[in-house]
């Protein structure tokens, strides 16, 4: 079930939280805590029955591996390794064994079978969870979890598919107090952060899909671009998949929250971040903290020495880069982020890192502007099917045969016809048509003519780069857990919920309610 469908947002959820909203009047907390463990199963189901069972089998697995690990008083090490090897087989089962098989007949002219099978929905996620809780309970971090308390933790719905990867520690404190909390504020605070991050989603991440979309399908159908036309597709892809995920992290804060619960921040304005250290610091936080306290720091961390470090890093973003997906683009992209992070590491370690032009405001900027452009190159690698369709897009990016003036031409072509006559996006007739209607085949400067593109994305950057997030707007109701480094404080933060608030947040919902009509599953979905 998605966030942005009509049956969620109009069924599943208000059906849900009315029956919450009456049970946790009761006294016993536990038949509320069942009702949403039922509700998030449902929530699960909605996507295949198949999927329930992966689910539902590998909490039980889990569960009796850590009740096992509790109450053990020898051999608790081999049953961690067993845990740990369950999940991670049944993840390799699904996720890995066609890309094994595929890669092994390839290299070695066998003929294994390549298995096409249906990846579980969100099972990346929750087979990391389940890791975590095993070793933490191993290193006695955990005394005490009882079954009831597990499969609310693993099943909560706002975190299930695409994150954040919760720690134990960050929901099981809460559930009674959550569940005893005044529920009218909560519904409020809750509502406005999902409503935003439904806008995020399906007008902004959906609106900048359809150039990348565009961009790439020509791409696979052996098209050619231009420069301007590529570098739209890029950076088109570079908002989509930012707004994707905001938008989702926004959801899962907001609807937390509606039920009483404070979750950690997964996302926090990254394309900010004025290195590609910063950048990791603030993208997917939580799946950056799995790595770092549960590879990254066992593998010895930076304690050894620069080298050492460099090995880990990249060791590290690789195994990142294939937790994504089955892919070597995934892999490649995975190594390009440890290497920049490698690099930026040894950067810091010398005089030139150091340095007090470092902390100019100017130096900043253009750390913030190099960081976008490193990552939205990255993320070509991400977007791209094939290694040789990514270094076909880097060839359109930077062509072999550049001529800086026939690239010059291509940009001239491009701010002309998007920004020369500005009430030209008034009228309707002149705009792009919607994805599926793309004529083919296509001129290699096709995008760079599709109005709004220039100015959507013009607007896009502004409100990523000048507006504050989420976070930033409703700090003062304390939205998010694992906000401590983060600049909170901004000029255009909440003071209170009023009226005038309501509105603006209402007709945000409005317009992103109308733009429902097309389904559109969240990218992180297929991780």
């Amino acid at each position: 079930m998605l966030f942005n469908s009509y049956v969620f947002i109009f069924a599943f959820l208000p059906i849900l939280y009315t029956l919450y909203a009456y049970l946790r009047r009761l006294p016993d907390d536990r038949i509320a805590m069942a009702l949403m463990i039922l509700g998030s199963l449902v929530f699960y189901a909605w996507g295949g029955w198949f999927f329930l069972w992966v689910f539902v089998g590998m909490m039980a697995v889990n569960v009796a591996v850590g009740q096992w690990l509790l109450k053990a008083q020898s051999g608790r090490k081999p049953l961690l390794i067993f845990g740990i090897g369950v999940n991670l087989a049944v993840l390799g089962y699904f996720k890995y064994a066609g890309f094994l098989a595929n890669n092994v007949n390839a290299a070695l002219g066998t003929h294994f079978p390549i298995l096409h099978l249906i990846l579980p929905i969100g099972i990346s996620f929750y087979t990391f969870m389940n890791i975590a809780l095993l070793v933490d309970i191993y290193r006695g971090q955990v005394k005490n979890l009882s079954i009831l308390e597990y499969c609310f933790f693993m099943s909560f719905f706002p975190h299930l598919v695409a994150g954040p990867i919760l720690h134990h520690s960050e929901l099981v404190p809460q559930i009674k107090s959550a569940i005893r909390r005044p529920g009218y504020d909560d519904l409020c605070i809750g509502l406005s952060i999902f409503s935003i991050g439904l806008f995020k989603k399906v007008v902004v991440a959906d609106g900048c899909a359809v150039y990348a979309d565009a961009g790439y399908g020509a791409l696979q159908a052996g098209q050619a671009l231009d420069p301007a036309s590529a570098w739209i597709t890029a950076i088109s892809y570079a908002f989509q998949i930012y707004y994707d995920f905001s938008g989702y992290s926004d959801m899962a804060i907001g609807l937390a929250r509606m039920f009483g619960f404070v979750i950690p921040v997964n996302f926090f304005s990254p394309y900010r971040s004025a290195s590609i250290v910063e950048f990791w610091r603030r993208w997917h936080i939580t799946l950056s903290r799995f790595f770092r306290d549960y590879l990254y720091i066992p593998l010895g961390g930076g304690r050894f020495g620069p080298l050492r470090q460099t090995v880990n890093l990249v060791v590290v973003m690789l195994l990142g880069g294939l937790w994504h997906g089955a892919n070597w683009t995934f892999v490649a992209w995975g190594g390009v982020h440890g290497v920049l992070l490698s690099v930026t590491h040894l950067i810091g370690k010398t005089s030139l890192g150091r340095s007090p032009l470092l902390k100019h405001p100017l130096t900043h900027v253009l750390g913030i502007g190099l960081t976008f452009m490193l990552v939205t190159l990255a993320w070509v690698l991400f977007r791209s099917s094939s290694l040789v369709e990514a270094g076909r897009m880097i060839g359109f990016l930077f062509p072999l045969d550049f001529s800086p003036v026939t690239a010059l031409r291509s940009f001239q072509a491009f701010l002309s016809h998007q920004f020369g006559n500005p009430l030209s996006v008034l009228d309707p007739t002149t705009w792009a048509p919607a994805r599926e209607l793309w004529p083919q085949p296509l001129p290699p400067d096709f995008l760079a003519n599709a109005r709004p593109v220039g100015l959507w994305l013009a607007i896009v950057a502004a409100g990523t780069f000048m507006l504050p997030n989420t976070v930033q707007i409703f700090e003062r109701f304390s939205p998010a857990l694992g906000l401590k480094g983060f600049p909170i404080a901004s000029r255009l933060a909440l003071r209170h919920l009023g009226s005038r608030t309501a509105i603006a947040i209402a007709l945000l919902f409005v317009i992103a309610v109308l733009h429902l009509s097309r389904v559109s599953p969240f990218l992180y979905f297929q991780f």
